[in-house]
């Protein structure tokens, strides 16, 4: 049975948090995929940024680099005007 993030430590559930988030920034750096069009790439920028936006405002963030966060939802913002 895999392991429940409510079984791990609290810097275990953390790493896990910014792996998910990072899993986000790279998704929408890489850009629209081919197999994509452009309207359910449209909604996956959404989604992503969205997810961003929540992981920005949790407060269990110790030494963990956000810019990150903020830069994939400027440049994906931008991409979208």
């Amino acid at each position: 049975m895999p392991t429940r993030i409510v079984d791990l430590s609290l810097a275990e559930q953390v790493a896990h948090q910014y792996a998910a988030a990072m899993d986000s920034v790279t998704l929408l750096l890489a850009g629209k995929p081919s197999h994509m069009t452009d309207e359910e790439w449209s909604d996956c920028v959404q989604r992503n940024c969205d997810h961003l936006d929540i992981m920005l405002v949790k407060d269990y963030w110790t030494t963990e680099d956000l810019q990150p966060f903020r830069d994939a939802i400027a440049v994906s913002s931008g991409a979208q005007d």
